[in-house]
């Protein structure tokens, strides 16, 4: 049976992955494994051991215990009361909006980002 910590430790997986534009492939070669086990990894349908959550996380330069964070919120199927999903950074679209984002200089950057408040808060 799954458990909700591996599938949450999993989507973290996912998530910092793509967040760096790293491919399952990619992974699988710097931890020393074959790609359809980091699928399973990230579906969470096989558990993590200690030491290939070590490897991982060097691969993907974070710490361990980034794979953890927020782990507590993410029994609650929204964030606070903004209704976000707590799961929006598990979304590939919402990872390459913020990997696009972080691409546009800053000046511009900001700008955009008034506008987005602005939309949104007309919404």
């Amino acid at each position: 049976m799954v458990h909700v910590v591996d599938v949450y430790v999993g989507k973290r997986i996912r998530q910092r992955r793509w967040l760096v534009g790293m491919t399952q492939q990619k992974l699988a070669e710097c931890v020393g494994i074959k790609f359809q086990q980091i699928q399973k990894y990230e579906t969470g349908a096989n558990r993590v051991s200690a030491s290939r959550l070590w490897d991982i996380a060097d691969a993907l330069e974070v710490e361990v215990a980034f794979f953890f964070e927020g782990l507590k919120a993410a029994e609650d199927d929204m964030v606070e009361a903004d209704a976000v999903p707590a799961d929006m950074m598990g979304d590939k679209e919402a990872m390459d909006l913020v990997r696009s984002y972080y691409a546009i200089p800053e000046n511009q950057r900001r700008r955009l980002f008034e506008l987005a408040r602005v939309l949104s808060d007309v919404a």
